[in-house]
């Protein structure tokens, strides 16, 4: 992570020779989606100032040749679990499974998340993103009474310190299966508390009974306090998990407004070829989004001791691409039961998911699936090369999608606001004081 720049970015300058995806320059309509074309970029005083073609004389102090280095905007991180991460060293998943992954992080919620433990395992993530290049970031947030009273404000209280770095959304989390109990009661204090915070409606959807009726009183929820949706689906590869169908049917029976998200739907992955079109029929009528979390559904589905894992786990995302439904991929857990590694790097989850979901011959744009696409999403004014606003940037040795793909943790050099910040990741003892079971 050295600097690309010699001395650095100060404010102004003038970037020559650089290579920049088309289909992520506002406003630009080039018509090849994975066309790269060759610029130079005016920044003055912290802005994008103007995208030139390369070549043009500057006459400008400053200037610097990245040699064909690509520049990609900074990026957009739809699906994470800050509350989650880095739990591992202390909390291992004993056997790799989901309910493996379930208990470990139960046990470890209740013995250690206070306030402190958070706050420090949080802004440890936060650092890490920051660094690697990463703007904004939605993070799903444990919301079972009593931790949502710790986190809740907590989290509102670090959205405000990191607002000119990251831009954070939060969004509730709680198994739909809770409203098989005390439902309503609960229901409302947590949409009231989410509201409160001007944050996201969620919870975590599967074949429970009386499905619609639940999901239906979620979606209500957020509907008389004008709140989006953003669902945990489906994460199983058992046929018989429709739920995000269900999602879909309700949206449109309730006229929902706002915008659904529903995150993994790896079950759609073994329906059976109608069935499977007749929900991303749904879903696209419904105008529901979809996140993949590839690296995540990979280390959990399919997982059975001795055995070697058949299938990836992963949804339909070109299917939905083609019918015009808005797809990302994004980093999910970050070392914890869930998931054991990851840095909240979105150019390793890029090029894993370009492995992973053959993103790929051609490329395209699918770069959108990181930057413009959740940035929509979040409505968010991050994700695109947009002249006028602040020169938020991501310079890299690599030149062209292979060597990117090929060396995603190459050199590279993020700007924010025109200066090229300190990219030194944090070191992982800063949180050795938290890790009370060390395990390998």
């Amino acid at each position: 992570m050295g600097h690309i720049l010699n001395a650095g970015l100060h404010g102004s300058g003038y970037l020559k020779n650089a290579t920049v995806p088309a289909c992520l320059i506002a406003g630009n309509d080039d018509e090849n989606p994975d066309n790269l074309i060759a610029a130079d970029l005016e920044i003055s005083q912290g802005k994008l100032v103007r995208i030139l073609p390369a070549g043009t004389p500057s006459g400008l102090h400053g200037t610097f040749d990245l040699d064909g280095g690509l520049v990609l905007p900074t990026l957009v991180d739809l699906h994470t679990h800050l509350d989650k991460g880095h739990i591992w060293p202390r909390k291992a998943n004993p056997d790799g499974s989901f309910q493996g992954a379930l208990e470990a992080v139960g046990a470890d919620r209740t013995a250690n998340w206070s306030a402190v433990d958070l706050r420090a395992r949080m802004e440890f993530a936060l650092k890490s993103a920051y660094a690697h290049g990463t703007s904004a970031i939605r993070t799903h947030l444990d919301s079972l009474p009593p931790q949502d009273s710790v986190t809740w404000p907590l989290f509102s209280e670090i959205r405000a310190e990191w607002a000119d770095r990251i831009d954070l959304q939060g969004v509730c989390l709680f198994g739909i299966d809770r409203l098989l109990e005390d439902g309503r009661i609960y229901l409302s204090c947590i949409a009231d508390r989410v509201a409160a915070a001007g944050g996201v409606m969620g919870a975590v959807t599967y074949m429970v009974p009386n499905i619609d009726m639940h999901l239906e009183a979620v979606f209500r929820a957020a509907m008389e306090r004008g709140l989006d949706l953003d669902f945990h689906v489906d994460e199983t590869l058992n046929p018989a998990a429709v739920t995000l169908r269900h999602i879909a049917e309700t949206a449109i029976r309730l006229g929902f407004e706002g915008k659904i998200v529903c995150g993994h739907c790896c079950s759609l992955s073994v329906h059976e070829e109608a069935e499977a079109e007749k929900t991303l029929d749904l879903l696209a009528e419904a105008g529901v989004a979809i996140v993949s979390l590839p690296m995540c559904n990979m280390y959990l589905q399919d997982r059975q001791a001795g055995r070697t894992p058949r299938r990836r786990g992963v949804t339909l995302l070109h299917e939905m691409r083609a019918r015009g439904i808005p797809v990302s991929v994004a980093s999910d857990n970050t070392r914890d039961p869930f998931y054991a590694y990851g840095d909240l790097d979105l150019v390793e989850v890029y090029a894993q998911a370009t492995r992973i979901l053959h993103l790929d011959h051609p490329i395209a744009d699918w770069i959108s699936s990181v930057s413009s696409t959740p940035a929509d999403i979040m409505n968010v004014p991050h994700g695109r090369l947009r002249p006028g606003a602040p020169a938020d940037l991501i310079l890299f040795r690599a030149r062209t999608w292979n060597e990117l793909l090929s060396r995603p943790a190459g050199p590279r050099e993020v700007i924010r606001g025109g200066y090229s910040i300190d990219s030194k990741l944090p070191d992982y003892r800063e949180l050795d004081h938290l890790m009370l079971e060390r395990q390998a």
